[in-house]
């Protein structure tokens, strides 16, 4: 599948040191430690309503660590899919008459126009669940030979006991697991399975529904074995960073971590696993089933400057959940207009402890709130009190589009 396209990072001075994450399975912040190249693989959308800001929120997080790692001086081997076949997607081919190919092409083309005009760093393999079809089925046969997967009816379910690492990451007892499970598409109670959290990994053609012929039959892939055939094959059983927004975590991560596990014997899956915050707006959670989304392409077409819109969620700490609003956009718009004014004065202040402080704070966990506070700081001082130095100002509008992602014009 088509990605997108977007300028690659032009080098500061220096070098970046290593960059620390929270991981969601140990519960602690710790330096990631990517050799020889820094692997990441992010959740990608399932494009039947794209781009609302919290999807916007996950991609800029992930950005940017993709850019922080560049910085340090690694070469980022980054995997991100698109769920073009899932039962949401039809769901909405049906309430509106429209074909779900149709539909998926649309949004899908929608995204990658709205992360190139957020500056995001493009994936080197931007996969399809439709085009990973053949791979999925021949990892599901690997599981059956296995003995981890077993057919209720002719629907075929993993099996999660199998694997004595389940439930590691997300670190929910069995009671929580099951609650979260039925409210994230999946099935504990469907009768025949040996287990609740038994997840499906090949549903069996459903009448007037899409399907593919494969060596298992007629049907098509589930939903978290999907991102485990991609992962394993672009970029192994073993990667630095798996990560999607913190609804993931259980169970989607849950159980592609153990489908990997099971398929490589390798563990962990993902040295880390990181989870982006969750965006609120109008009282609750921006989410395709209740509506209440902000989408980015309708504030551009408004008028909204796609780096006011990335400053605005850079403002946030990736991993808290907050809430949008229109007066946290507009505080966003006038930063952009103070920064872009501060790079083309015809001289400034030193930028170097401008790099070095940016640097300290992105690197301890993405402190993003607090890198936008620094370079306020040399805006203020270069706006008000002037500089010597006439090659500060454009080093400082390459600093900014180097490491948070924002250009200035």
């Amino acid at each position: 599948m088509e990605s997108w396209s977007a300028p690659m990072p032009r080098a500061l001075r220096g070098k970046g040191k290593p960059l620390a994450l929270f991981d969601t399975s140990t519960g602690v912040v710790r330096p990631t430690a990517p050799a020889p190249h820094a692997t990441m693989y992010v959740c990608g959308i399932t494009p039947y309503d794209a781009t609302h800001i919290g999807h916007a929120n996950t991609y800029v997080a992930f950005d940017m660590i993709n850019r922080v790692w560049r910085d340090a001086g690694h070469q980022v081997r980054y995997v991100q899919n698109v769920t073009d076949i899932d039962d949401p997607l039809l769901e909405r081919a049906v309430a509106t008459g429209e074909n779900w190919r149709e539909i998926a092409d649309r949004e899908t083309a929608l995204f990658r126009d709205d992360m190139a005009g957020l500056n995001v760093l493009p994936p080197d393999h931007y996969i399809g669940a439709v085009e990973s079809i053949p791979s999925v089925a021949r990892k599901v046969m690997q599981l059956q030979e296995s003995g981890d997967v077993y057919a209720v009816d002719d629907d075929l379910y993993f099996r999660v006991r199998n694997d004595e690492r389940f439930g590691s990451i997300a670190g929910l007892d069995e009671d929580d697991m099951v609650a979260v499970f039925a409210e994230r598409g999946g099935d504990p109670g469907r009768e025949g399975k040996e287990h609740p959290l038994d997840c499906l990994v090949w549903q069996n053609a459903r009448p007037e529904e899409p399907a593919w012929d494969t060596p298992l039959g007629h049907g098509r892939p589930g939903w978290h074995i999907e991102c485990a055939a991609i992962a394993l094959d672009y970029l192994g059983p073993t990667i630095d960073i798996q990560g999607g927004g913190s609804d993931l975590a259980f169970p989607h991560h849950e159980m592609g971590a153990s489908e990997v596990h099971r398929l490589s014997g390798e563990w962990p899956f993902a040295r880390h696993y990181v989870h982006s915050g969750m965006v609120a707006w109008q009282g609750h959670k921006m989410s395709k089933s209740r509506g209440n989304l902000v989408f980015v392409s309708q504030l551009v077409r408004e008028g909204t400057d796609p780096m006011a819109i990335r400053l605005a969620l850079l403002a946030h700490h990736y991993r808290t959940d907050w809430v949008w609003t229109p007066h946290g956009l507009e505080g966003a718009r006038e930063r952009l207009q103070r920064w872009t004014a501060a790079s083309q004065l015809p001289y400034g202040p030193p930028v170097d402890p401008l790099i070095d402080r940016v640097r300290v704070v992105l690197e301890d966990d993405l402190r993003t709130p607090s890198a936008l506070d620094a370079v306020d700081s040399w805006v203020h001082t270069a706006l008000t009190r002037g500089g010597q130095d006439p090659a500060s100002p454009g080093e400082m509008a390459t600093l900014v589009d180097t490491l948070l992602g924002i250009r200035l014009t």
